[in-house]
């Protein structure tokens, strides 16, 4: 599923104009990025959480060229922990929501 779409569902579901669904989920979407940028956890019950966690620094390899040595800097990446309902939903051999 794309924005769009999820932006057409909502806007079905609600009667809401297709402009104000996607305002509205944009600015959702806008306030999560900008609160992981600050380091803080966006936790969203029965969703998931969201953090930021360091990479470390490492050293790789080119499959093609395996004696050259690639250095990895550390960088910050984005976890996301499913939360139980979810967890349970996507386990479920009938999901269907």
């Amino acid at each position: 599923m794309i924005k769009r779409q999820l932006v057409m569902r909502i806007s079905s579901e609600t009667g809401m104009i297709q402009q104000d669904v996607m305002s509205i989920v944009q600015k959702f979407l806008d306030h999560i990025t900008e609160s992981l940028a600050n380091g803080d956890t966006v936790e969203l019950r029965d969703f998931g959480v969201f953090e930021v966690v360091e990479r470390k620094s490492r050293i790789g390899r080119n499959p093609k060229k395996p004696e050259t040595a690639i250095p990895i800097p550390q960088r910050r990446v984005v976890k996301f922990k499913p939360g139980k309902k979810m967890r349970e939903t996507i386990r479920s051999p009938t999901a269907q929501v």
